[in-house]
């Protein structure tokens, strides 16, 4: 048995990443989670200059899901790739999550890490919804979406894979202008916009007012998307959204997507990884499956 997975030119030891936003730099995780349980850990997103993100309060816990409004908090890429880049060791793949407010912003945090040996790709974010510019404003539609994809790929050869909104309308058009702007895969998708507001001081509790809703109540419309574009496009997909077991996994396989990534689990339990993991082992020996790919897709009839 094997869980190897491809994602285009991407070779994973496992089809579970860890989600951006979830592992800071790739490491910090490291003496808490056994890394080698992953085929990649994503860095939180990375843009052409520092940013202090939002106000504070910045995450909601609603109890059967998560509000975030982080803001894309980071050092810049020039204190990433002077400073940790070179730093981080983990057992599985390193991908870089990149970001920025303009096309130029993109293509200077790509340029940066082209060629670098220890990045095994970019994820490029062009869905977050908690920051006033760029983020979801270059995913909405397909031809800002190809703008961004084309102008990265065009700064470097890595594996790239476009990080959707959750956009049921016309996510088969932004999609299909991705991959036909060069990107090697689609992760879908990242958080829904949200607000939770507080009825004693009739205000929203997040300091950035609204934020990205993550954790269950969003798997079943992410799963719909994966299932939906499944059918549609001929690049790989990564499932993102609500997956705190290997049942939700293994759902996200069955409807066509290559890998998956986890991500606010994390805060209630660590052991979420390796439960995954083994649950994934016990359901191909149960089926008699010998790799991911002999049940990826089985949904799509």
């Amino acid at each position: 048995m094997s869980l190897e997975a491809r994602v285009g030119n991407l070779k994973l030891a496992s089809p579970m990443i860890g989600a951006s936003g979830l592992f800071g730099f790739g490491d910090e995780y490291a003496d808490v989670i056994d890394l080698s349980l992953f085929g990649a850990v994503i860095t939180k997103t990375i843009t052409a200059r520092p940013r202090e993100g939002n106000p504070p309060p910045r995450i909601v816990d609603l109890g059967h899901g998560v509000i975030n409004s982080i803001g894309l908090e980071n050092p810049g890429i020039d204190y990433f790739v002077g400073e940790r880049l070179d730093d981080i060791d983990i057992p599985c793949g390193l991908i870089v999550s990149v970001g920025g407010d303009t096309i130029d912003d993109y293509k200077l945090v790509a340029s940066r890490l082209a060629g670098r040996a220890n990045v095994a790709a970019l994820e490029v974010n062009i869905s977050c919804p908690n920051v006033k510019k760029g983020g979801i404003s270059f995913g909405r539609d397909p031809e800002s979406t190809a703008a961004v994809i084309e102008a990265v790929r065009g700064e470097t050869g890595l594996p790239l894979i476009a990080k959707l909104p959750p956009l049921p309308a016309r996510i088969d058009e932004v999609a299909a202008a991705a991959a036909a702007a060069g990107a090697d895969a689609l992760a879908v998708s990242n958080t829904l916009p949200s607000i939770s507001i507080d009825i004693e001081s009739e205000l929203p509790r997040l300091g950035g007012r609204t934020g990205g809703l993550s954790g269950p109540p969003l798997k079943p419309v992410s799963l719909f998307l994966v299932y939906k574009l499944a059918a549609s496009v001929e690049i790989p997909i990564i499932g993102i959204g609500g997956i705190e077991t290997s049942g939700d996994a293994i759902e996200y396989i069955l409807a066509g997507a290559s890998a998956f990534e986890i991500g606010s689990v994390i805060f209630k339990w660590l052991n979420a990884p390796s439960d995954i993991v083994m649950g994934l082992e016990e359901y191909m020996d149960h089926k008699g499956y010998s790799r991911i790919e002999d049940f990826r897709g089985n949904a799509l009839v």
